[in-house]
């Protein structure tokens, strides 16, 4: 069993490897633009793209062995898992706005797409994203339950599910944007003269 200060250590490692992951994210992506657009290294770009999903899986498998070590889970281990569900759903689009974002900006590409306006095409645009959302939150506390039988030790893995309810919030304050664009739908100004 581990010695109160080893826990707090491989807490702090743990966090450590969560921040690290988060801002190697943005590095890769920022690298993996510039490598594109800068540097006109498509295939290189392309491996540094790929990469990046990796990185969720780095810190899902660091937070899994730290628990299977004997560590109490926490915040850290559900956010861990938070993470990969976010690439799984997110992750695709959000490469693709940056993308856009960089080529417009650096190599005069297109101005990035913005959602519909108004009317019925941002209400199916709303609905769509929130579904994501739900995605995502049901991929996290899959990927939780899995890491709790994984585990099997109730008195550890019993913050996992806490956060797990914890979580529900995000889809259930989500849900504010598609209902008000459902009964208070923007109008789209008309273009005719």
């Amino acid at each position: 069993m581990c010695q109160p200060e080893t826990d707090q250590r491989l807490k702090c490692v743990i966090i450590a490897i969560l921040v690290a992951c988060e801002i190697a994210f943005w590095l890769l992506l920022g690298l993996a633009l510039a490598t594109r657009y800068l540097w006109k290294r498509r295939k290189l770009s392309t491996a540094l793209l790929i990469a990046i999903p990796f990185l969720d899986v780095i810190l899902l498998a660091t937070a899994a062995i730290d628990m299977k070590g004997g560590a109490t889970a926490d915040i850290t281990h559900g956010l861990a898992a938070t993470y990969l569900a976010y690439s799984i759903v997110f992750g695709h689009s959000t490469i693709r706005w940056a993308d856009a974002k960089f080529h417009h900006r650096y190599a005069d590409g297109p101005p990035t797409p913005k959602p519909p306006p108004g009317g019925p095409d941002r209400t199916r645009y709303e609905w769509r994203f929130w579904l994501r959302i739900v995605l995502a939150y049901a991929l996290a506390c899959a990927v939780l339950l899995a890491l709790t039988w994984w585990v099997n030790d109730p008195s550890r893995t019993r913050p996992l599910l806490e956060f797990m309810l914890g979580l529900i919030r995000v889809p259930v304050i989500a849900i504010i944007w598609p209902i008000s664009h459902t009964l208070w739908p923007r109008k789209i100004e008309s273009t005719k003269s």
